[in-house]
């Protein structure tokens, strides 16, 4: 394959391989709460978002604690963007929405 979709394909390759990996354990853990999610929202779509409200509880707690060591290290914005795959700029809104959370 040549042209844009391989130097894409390419692209997206380096900023996968420049990511943080993800623990196995952890990994494997957050693709079974995606299946019983889904499974879920089918019969007791109620439930499901009372699932997701926890979730997001959760996501908004860990989520300051990791921006604070991260400010605590002196870790820039850019070297958050790169490590998540992402822009600086998205990476500051993370960092920023989850000290402000």
């Amino acid at each position: 394959m040549t042209g844009p979709l391989a130097d894409w394909n390419a692209h997206l390759s380096l900023v996968r391989d420049k990511a943080a990996a993800l623990p196995e354990p952890l990994a494997a853990l957050l693709v079974e709460v995606a299946e019983r999610l889904t499974a879920t929202t089918e019969g007791a779509p109620l439930a499901a978002l009372r699932a997701i409200g926890v979730l997001e509880r959760i996501a908004a707690h860990v989520g300051r604690e990791a921006a604070g060591v991260l400010a605590e290290d002196g870790v820039s914005a850019e070297a958050v963007a790169t490590r998540l795959g992402t822009t600086r700029s998205k990476a500051l809104m993370l960092l920023l929405a989850a000290q402000d959370g």
